[in-house]
């Protein structure tokens, strides 16, 4: 199981910015080819090999992966949240998310961000700013697609299973 996240909803998250381009789908991530048999340390550090190669060892834990729209399209393999988790991915922003990861990730407390990632700049320091709802870097903020309460409720809690443990009548919690 992953470890608990440490984010609140309320609170502002700093990374810095790791690019990926668009499209990057579920198996460019967590390649099948390592699948199964390795270790998650072993594939987390082949992350993204095939479209940004050394990706993984330039990965800072605690930085935001900055991607173009679609990300994590194709599969519904749920190692390719476990992989950023191991990698210490603190959120994925883009314009838009495969919905089988972006619920992968939600139920597994990966803050997954959806904003315009149109000039973001490698390295850039960012803030994300959920209770204002604006991304901001390099003296520009940008607006963050609204974060329905469930799911906030959902990321607070480090991800599905630990929400339902704690609040085990969810319909009155969410």
């Amino acid at each position: 199981m992953l470890e608990n996240s440490n984010f609140s909803l309320g609170e502002k998250l700093t990374g810095n910015a790791f690019l990926l381009g668009k499209d990057v789908n579920t198996d460019l991530n967590c390649s099948g080819k390592y699948l199964p048999g390795k270790d998650e340390a072993f594939i987390a550090a082949q992350a993204f090999e095939s479209v940004s190669p050394g990706f993984a060892q330039r990965f800072v834990r605690g930085g935001v992966i900055v991607a173009g729209q679609h990300f994590g399209i194709n599969s519904s393999r749920e190692q390719a949240v476990e992989i950023l988790r191991r990698m210490g991915v603190a959120a994925v922003v883009a314009p838009s998310f495969g919905r089988q990861f972006f619920r992968n990730a939600i139920n597994n407390g990966l803050p997954v961000i959806e904003c315009d990632t149109a000039g973001i700049a490698e390295g850039e320091s960012l803030v994300i700013d959920l209770a204002q709802q604006l991304l901001s870097g390099n003296g520009q903020s940008r607006p963050l697609r609204a974060i329905p309460p469930a799911i906030r409720a959902i990321l607070n809690a480090g991800g599905l299973i630990p929400f339902l443990r704690k609040f085990p009548n969810w319909e009155s919690a969410a």
